[in-house]
């Protein structure tokens, strides 16, 4: 099976923006249905086994689907790349323990600059280590200020919700640095989540494949943790019948699998970058149409939105060697 074809930046970049739009709709939805159900694992078990019977009707419907069902075993029995690479949904069950454990404890803002320092962090890692599919990238000046000026961004978009919106606001900062380390892992690892979906998709032939394989994985860590919680505390409240409870799955299977897509030709740290500046595009949108009680929206936050596109585009640019120290490029 052939791989996905290469996409060029300009056309990438706005994809990755795309996908990440559906992750503030996911984290809404899945946010309302683990108030109803009074259970956040039990909304990330819900939210994860809908976005498995997704994937699982979209493999057997589509002929690439079919083909990249045929393709995984195959993949995963010659070694055509790391088996570990088949867990990669686990990083995606931590996300959500994380989600559901440390917001009560630090609010939004900080859980979502932890994660966001993490993931940006990472990126570079993962991409000067070269593990994903579009191989080795430097680690330049010009792609260090981006990072550091996505991650200042991020929190300046945010920061209005630093007076009020958490659990955390006045804490002890030392009481807060376990319950913090747990979102910076988690950032972390989302990089090497989508390094993996990435190396797996080009093995697999489309992403399809990986993102269910992902799904698979991240299910069973999650039905698995459920049971815990219920010989422990027992069940929460039923199950809604209202429909929309029932998106946030559809809404992963479309990030991660654009995720699995992308970075075979932005490389992990833009494609994370892009999905950071869809995600609080996604946020500024959702509070704009579809407040949630008591939102406002501050004028740092659309400030601060507007400069993380900005940092993203000066990390993505093709800037010509030795652009910092004032060298006029070769040729």
């Amino acid at each position: 099976m052939t791989s996905p074809p290469r996409l060029p930046v300009f056309a990438g970049l706005p994809l990755a923006v795309g996908a990440g739009l559906a992750i503030p709709v996911q984290g809404r939805i899945n946010g309302a249905l683990g108030a109803r159900l009074n259970d956040g694992i039990a909304a990330a078990v819900v939210s994860f086994s809908t976005g498995l019977l997704v994937m699982i009707l979209i493999s057997l419907v589509l002929p690439r689907g079919r083909a990249g069902l045929a393709a995984i075993l195959p993949a995963v029995r010659t070694r055509a790349f790391p088996r570990i690479y088949v867990l990669a949904g686990a990083i995606g069950a931590l996300f959500v323990f994380a989600q559901s454990f440390t917001v009560g404890l630090l609010g939004v803002a900080l859980f979502t600059v932890a994660t966001v320092t993490g993931q940006t962090v990472s990126g570079l890692l993962v991409d000067r280590l070269g593990i994903g599919p579009a191989g080795k990238k430097s680690v330049t000046g010009i792609r260090i200020i981006g990072c550091v000026l996505t991650i200042a961004a991020v929190a300046w978009a945010v920061s209005p919700r630093f007076g009020g919106g958490g659990a955390g606001t006045g804490a002890d900062p030392a009481a807060l640095l376990v319950p913090l380390l747990l979102p910076v892992a988690a950032g972390f690892l989302m990089s090497f989540q989508q390094a993996m979906n990435g190396t797996a998709t080009v093995h697999y032939g489309t992403p399809i494949a990986a993102t269910l394989v992902n799904f698979v994985a991240g299910t069973i860590v999650l039905w698995a943790a459920f049971a815990v919680k219920l010989a422990v505390a027992g069940p929460g409240n039923p199950l809604p019948a209202d429909w929309w409870y029932y998106l946030g799955g559809p809404m992963g299977c479309v990030f991660i699998g654009l995720g699995a897509l992308l970075v075979r030709s932005l490389g992990v740290l833009v494609t994370g970058l892009g999905m950071i500046a869809g995600q609080l595009l996604g946020s500024l949108a959702l509070d704009l149409v579809l407040p949630a009680p008591g939102t406002v929206v501050a004028p740092a936050t659309v400030l601060g939105t507007l400069l993380t596109l900005g940092a993203i585009i000066l990390a993505t640019l093709p800037w010509p060697r030795g652009a910092l120290r004032g060298r006029r490029p070769v040729g």
